[in-house]
């Protein structure tokens, strides 16, 4: 029977791999840097088998949808930032056999769910720039959720019930990770450079620590009833679904688990970041 050995909300911000590439910018995100050697240290001590990636940046307005190929290769460069992240090739095994058990649980479920193996599918950075840094010597498969930008915090829920169950079916040790913002709203094109570092709004900034305190003191109840408000009032990365679809997965309301900040709260040009492990 599968497994949810690790589960974690990461960043993937492009100006981490302007610190990683970029003598400019060298170190400025080390912090997130650090969190995800900690997420790859757990992975490999876990024996994680694949990673589910809830991709804010594969975005879709209908449906539900894996990218279930068996083998992911390329270079990629970001069409919405390419001054930023290009340049980054990547080459992982796919999961088209767990992806098409987790199918099988939503067709079940009357969910209107499709998988992808279509040799020109390709990955996005959500997914490709955490992988770049916490894949790296896990070396194990890769499975792409796009994250529904029309559906409800509820569809997500079930889709993240969906998941966990598809899980249970297989023989996988795996991964999930919700890879969004907290908030999302980004600093004015006028600003945009001397926003970098920043967060959009004391606003934006005091609920996201909020948030995140609510974790830290196991009040996930109340989170999720502040969910929807708060993926509205700022400006949620894809209506933070990703962050949905992670709670599905771990029992929703039910999560008596705790958190581990890998990553503390960081600005970057106006949204909320950090990457924080969900124990399991």
């Amino acid at each position: 029977m599968g497994k949810i050995v690790q589960a974690a909300k990461i960043t993937h911000v492009p100006s981490i791999w302007m610190s990683h590439t970029m003598p400019k910018y060298k170190g400025i995100r080390q912090p997130a840097i650090d969190g995800y050697a900690r997420l790859r240290q757990d992975a490999i001590d876990r024996g994680v088998d694949t990673f589910v990636v809830f991709d804010t940046h594969w975005i879709t307005n209908q449906g539900f949808h894996l990218n279930t190929k068996e083998h992911h290769k390329g270079r990629f460069i970001s069409h919405e930032l390419p001054h930023m992240l290009a340049d980054m090739e990547f080459d992982y095994r796919g999961d088209h056999e767990l992806g098409e058990t987790i199918l099988d649980v939503l067709h079940e479920r009357g969910e209107r769910a499709l998988g992808h193996s279509h040799p020109d599918m390709g990955m996005e950075y959500g997914t490709l720039l955490p992988m770049h840094f916490i894949n790296e010597g896990v070396n194990a498969r890769v499975l792409p959720v796009a994250v529904n930008q029309f559906s409800s915090i509820q569809e997500n829920r079930v889709w993240g019930e969906a998941i966990a169950e598809g899980i249970r079916r297989s023989d996988r040790n795996v991964s999930i990770l919700a890879s969004g913002s907290l908030s999302h709203d980004f600093t004015p094109n006028e600003r945009s450079v001397d926003g970098l570092n920043s967060v959009n709004g004391e606003f934006n900034r005091q609920m996201d620590l909020r948030v995140i305190e609510l974790w830290e003191q196991g009040r996930f109840e109340e989170f999720l009833e502040l969910l929807p408000d708060y993926a509205k009032k700022c400006t949620g990365e894809c209506a933070m679904n990703d962050t949905a679809l992670l709670f599905g997965a771990l029992g929703w309301g039910s999560y008596k688990g705790q958190i581990d900040i890998y990553t503390p709260y960081f600005g970057s040009s106006g949204t909320g970041q950090a990457n924080i492990s969900f124990s399991v």
